[in-house]
């Protein structure tokens, strides 16, 4: 009996501490925890005067264990977990004075389905916080020399000694350096996201320069940056039966793109985000720009308002995060409700920190009139908002949108675009925020001064008139705050090698781990915030490195001794398809499918329609994001995403055989090869060229030929028309290398 309870229990244990993604670590955090402090703790803990049904929810092993009725939960089961069916109100009825809200709800739910995972060791009782050492991340960032190395003839900058030193220190040796072509793709993926032209690549740094020059960098490094703002063009988190629409979010992705293309300086593309309507311009289209830049703070999930006393201080939450662990990644949410368990971060620095936010108004133009005044705002107020769009966009006369209900059939007609854009404005009321005890608002401490995070060097605002957002955007890019380089140059690094120097980009808390080389990567902060804190030219430090030059070799890739073979992301993958068959249409998109549509996305048919532009233009709807991309692990843009899932799924392989767009790509691609009047050798070298950016081998040559030749016997039983056989099989061709591995992946 001992035994099978043993095995039951390990069964429905949660994941805890290593088992956890910084995702769901983030989830249970911002979701589940403040809801058991609140709701739950009061007669469920080690605290309270009686336990009722000796059942205790303040330790993830008491839950599993559970109290009279038996476990509260059973991890990735919730229909058989008593901890759903009671916030159900199915049989079991907790709390027992008012159902909870219907997607705190969904949120249990969705947190015992992803395995309940759960950062609590032990009841908060009997918790002992051993000593600790200051964290790594919070010490200044020093300048250490490059150190002295055995093989002095490799390096060729810097950086490649800082690597070396480590792969001579553990015994290991280098790769060789990789081929030409291979780095030539290698590239033109991690710079522009696109496969290369035709072209050879003569000179390598006139190659950099022309990829850093191309309007395409800045929407493949541009995507990297929306991970990070949880970009979306909907709400997707207020209940099941509504989505809000965000149609003026578009503007905010248009701005992340040529920020990225004129290397606007990082400490001013952070400055502009969290500040802009603060900071002074010198033209209409300047300060337009910059209102638009404040979309940052707008752009998250909001949280269901109905039912909902904590609805303003779940906004809040929202923006510290992606303060916190997108430009500081630190985790500082669960301060709400008490003193980081883990971390240096006090509640009082998160209600410092939450005044600034409270003393902001958030505007995001959303349905159920979410932070949208129109018709009442007269045309002054709208112009005065973080809504207003360049100058040379406006109609002659300006209209604001009335609150809309979609029609009994939607319609896909645009209205008159109104000048209207996602953002924040200080307040009318400027004011301190009150500590929230338990992270309830409606029981309220002491007033905290407005602030900074005390652990990184900060304090209190010295001038209290505005709300604080503007010391906030200058103290966080200050070259004394220890987190905003070196988190940026890591993710930087990331995206350039698959892994960063900190593995855990979202976390440089006693969460996450430690950097694999400290003091390369204060080297590259300290060049980076020297050189102007230029994206572009720390990627072409980078590229230009020997580092980054190596070949691929299999397996991991022990400090980076060698280049790690990654597949692209989602949106490159569709976009080089597109590409290799000549239906890429390289113009940027203007606008969105709904910029004009103020509505519930639910209430809609489908709105994703058929395009030929870069996958960056795809209309991003939580809930419904586009159907090309979701297969490689798009993120849902619900968490700040510094680093992307990489798993393979049976999913992809169906969507590469099945998927309309794939066979519409293959079809177009087999026609194109028909048009060039080559014979089937010549036809397949062209196509390995623009699929594959090689030349063809005898053998796959061979191969190919072979294929061809079986595919349209097996064609001709059924298929008399031999155009039309001709077509199909040659589509067939095309797909099974637009499906291939080699497509997807980059050495």
């Amino acid at each position: 009996m001992k035994v099978f309870l043993s095995v039951l229990l390990s069964l429905a244990a949660p994941a805890v501490g290593a088992d956890m993604t910084p995702d769901q670590r983030v989830f249970f955090e911002s979701k589940i925890r403040p809801v058991l402090v609140k709701q739950c703790y009061e007669c469920h803990s080690q605290g309270a005067k009686k336990v009722g049904g000796k059942l205790l929810l303040d330790a993830p092993s008491e839950m599993i264990v559970g109290g009279e009725s038996g476990p509260a939960l059973i991890a990735g089961r919730p229909e058989e977990s008593l901890i759903v069916q009671a916030v159900r109100y199915d049989g079991l009825e907790m709390p027992p004075k008012k159902r909870l809200p219907e997607q705190v709800v969904n949120d249990f739910v969705e947190w015992v389905k992803m395995g309940a995972p759960d950062p609590r060791t032990e009841p908060p009782k009997i918790a002992k916080k051993a000593p600790q050492a200051p964290l790594w991340s919070l010490k200044p960032i020093s300048d250490p020399k490059p150190p002295k190395v055995q093989n002095t003839a490799w390096p060729r900058q810097s950086l490649d000694a800082f690597i070396l030193d480590k792969i001579e220190q553990n015994g290991l040796a280098p790769a060789s350096d990789t081929e030409r072509s291979t780095l030539r793709r290698r590239l033109s993926f991690d710079l522009i996201g696109l496969p290369p032209q035709t072209h050879e690549m003569s000179d390598l740094e006139s190659e950099i320069e022309r990829l850093l020059a191309s309007p395409h960098f800045g929407e493949k490094w541009g995507r990297h940056w929306l991970d990070v703002a949880r970009y979306a063009e909907s709400n997707g988190n207020d209940g099941l039966s509504r989505n809000p629409s965000f149609p003026h979010a578009w503007r905010y992705r248009d701005y992340v793109i040529h920020a990225l293309n004129e290397d606007l300086p990082y400490d001013r593309f952070i400055t502009e985000q969290i500040a802009g309507d603060l900071l002074p311009a010198d033209s209409p289209a300047q300060r337009d720009r910059q209102l638009i830049a404040t979309g940052l703070l707008a752009l998250g999930a909001k949280p269901a308002k109905a039912m909902n006393d904590n609805f303003d201080m779940d906004v809040v939450a929202d923006q510290i995060n992606v303060i916190g662990s997108g430009i500081l990644g630190l985790s500082i949410g669960c301060a709400r409700c008490h003193d980081h368990k883990t971390g240096p971060i006090p509640s009082r620095d998160y209600y410092a920190l939450a005044g600034i936010f409270r003393s902001s108004e958030t505007m995001w133009g959303a349905a159920a009139h979410q932070g949208l005044t129109a018709p009442q705002t007269r045309l002054h107020e709208l112009q005065a908002a973080s809504r207003v769009v360049a100058r040379a966009e406006l109609d002659p006369i300006i209209k604001a949108n009335p609150p809309h209900r979609p029609p009994a059939k939607p319609s896909f007609k645009y209205a008159a675009d109104a000048p209207l854009a996602m953002g924040v404005r200080d307040g009318k009321k400027i004011e301190d925020c009150k500590l929230n005890i338990d992270g309830e608002s409606k029981k309220l401490g002491a007033a905290i001064p407005r602030g900074f995070l005390t652990a990184c060097g900060g304090g209190i605002l010295t001038d209290v008139k505005q709300s604080g957002r503007l010391e906030l955007s200058q103290w966080l890019v200050s070259p004394q705050n220890p987190l905003t380089a070196r988190v940026i140059v890591n993710r930087v690094w990331l995206q350039l090698f698959g892994k960063g120097l900190v593995p855990t980009p979202d976390d440089y808390g006693l969460s996450g781990e430690r950097p694999t080389h400290p003091e390369l990567l204060d080297h590259l902060a300290t060049r980076f915030m020297h050189e102007g804190w230029s994206i572009k030219k720390l990627i072409r430090s980078i590229v230009l490195s020997r580092t980054y030059q190596l070949a691929t070799q299999s397996g991991e890739a022990p400090l980076f001794s060698h280049h790690l073979r990654r597949r692209l992301d989602a949106e490159v993958i569709r976009d080089a398809m597109l590409s290799a068959t000549g239906d890429l249409d390289p113009q940027p998109s203007s606008g969105s499918l709904i910029q004009h549509r103020d509505v519930l996305i639910n209430e809609l048919p489908p709105l994703h329609q058929p395009s030929k532009q870069r996958s960056i233009y795809l209309l991003m709807l939580r809930n419904s994001m586009p159907p090309e991309l979701t297969p490689f692990n798009l993120p849902d843009a619900t968490t700040i995403t510094g680093q992307r899932d990489s798993s393979t799924l049976a999913t992809q392989s169906l969507y590469l055989l099945n998927n309309a767009f794939i066979v519409e790509q293959s079809r177009h691609f087999a026609r194109l090869l028909q048009k060039s009047h080559a014979d089937d050798a010549g036809r397949i070298r062209m196509a390995y060229q623009r699929v594959f950016g090689r030349g063809v081998s005898d053998a796959e040559l061979q191969r190919a030929l072979d294929f061809l030749r079986e595919a349209d016997s097996m064609l001709v039983s059924t298929q008399t028309d031999h155009p039309r056989r001709e077509l199909d099989t040659w589509a067939a061709f095309c797909q099974a290398l637009l499906a291939s591995n080699e497509l997807r992946y980059v050495d």
